[in-house]
């Protein structure tokens, strides 16, 4: 993560409660030493953002800390707030932590009458009630998606049986209780769904797949209209 990516960052994860966010937690999630971030905290005061708090007691963002409010109509508030809480609940750490950094930064530009629309909202999910046990690195995943890499990977059937495939990934979806990797597979020359947690071990390859940048998303979605047929 760059330096100024990690002062934004702090200031993000301080939005989100206020309470004193211990210098502890905070390296823990930014996976840097407590040593950094007492160096990273003081160079935000040196920079005039009002952070009140010590080493040993935690820090906490001054209230009165704003930006200009966003345009954005109550609907659309909710739908914001309706979309990170189903984020927060059923994704991995980075992504449940980017969906509480959004209503988080909603919530302290937004002008002070829309904030019950955040705060309260009218609207919700119904709260996940088991953690997905998967011991793949879906962040890793993302990012080949991002960067059109090729990934080898291990793969569980259904079955039982095991199968070794190199993939050009397209997107990862997430269900209520599941999550799929959608990709062209080499070995079978098609666009394959594979459930991830039967993924016993993957690769992102230093090689891409040789496509401009959308068409494999392209010949997917041409590919799911001509096969995916509605009852």
């Amino acid at each position: 993560m760059r330096r100024a990516d990690r002062l934004f960052q702090i200031i993000q994860i301080l939005r989100r409660t206020t309470r004193p966010v211990t210098a502890a937690a905070l390296a823990e999630e930014l996976e840097v030493s407590k040593r950094t971030v007492y160096r990273d905290v003081s160079d935000l005061v040196g920079q005039r953002v009002p952070i009140e708090g010590s080493a040993g007691f935690g820090y906490v963002l001054a209230s009165e800390y704003d930006m200009p409010p966003l345009m954005l109509t109550p609907d659309e508030i909710e739908a914001v707030a309706l979309g990170a809480q189903w984020v927060a609940g059923h994704s991995e750490k980075v992504l449940s932590n980017a969906a509480r950094d959004v209503v988080a930064k909603i919530a302290a530009v937004v002008p002070e009458n829309l904030r019950p629309y955040i705060i309260e909202p009218s609207v919700g999910v119904k709260p996940a009630t088991e953690e997905s046990e998967e011991s793949i690195d879906t962040t890793s995943l993302r990012s080949a998606i991002r960067n059109g890499l090729k990934l080898r990977l291990r793969y569980r059937s259904e079955a039982g049986n095991e199968t070794d495939r190199t993939v050009w990934p397209v997107i990862l979806g997430y269900a209520e209780t599941s999550r799929l990797l959608v990709a062209w597979c080499e070995l079978r020359r098609s666009f394959r769904h594979f459930r991830t947690e039967r993924i016993i071990e993957f690769e992102v390859l230093d090689e891409t797949n040789g496509l401009q940048h959308g068409e494999l998303r392209r010949r997917w979605q041409r590919w799911r209209a001509e096969n995916v047929r509605n009852p």
